[in-house]
């Protein structure tokens, strides 16, 4: 199962995160400058969930916006009855 959500497709991006060095000169230096740049990834929130699709069910990756959003129609088990 890849990584990504189940109804809009939601996966990690690559970015960079910039390292800066020197004093900005709002605050009297010369300004910042850019000292190395470090590849990064930026991930969604993705949850496991028990939905139902199509009359079966399954578990699958949906990002919390879809959750929010109400596009997951979850599985709820059925409780148990004891008889007396």
């Amino acid at each position: 199962m890849a990584k990504q959500c189940f109804y809009c497709g939601k996966k990690k991006v690559a970015g960079k995160t910039h390292s800066r060095k020197g004093l900005y000169k709002k605050k009297g230096g010369t300004g910042s400058k850019i000292a190395r740049v470090n590849k990064r990834y930026f991930s969604p929130n993705l949850q496991k969930v028990r939905i139902i699709d199509k009359k079966s069910i399954k578990t699958v990756n949906v990002c919390t916006k879809c959750i929010k959003a109400g596009k997951v129609k979850k599985y709820i088990k059925p409780k148990k009855t004891s008889n007396p």
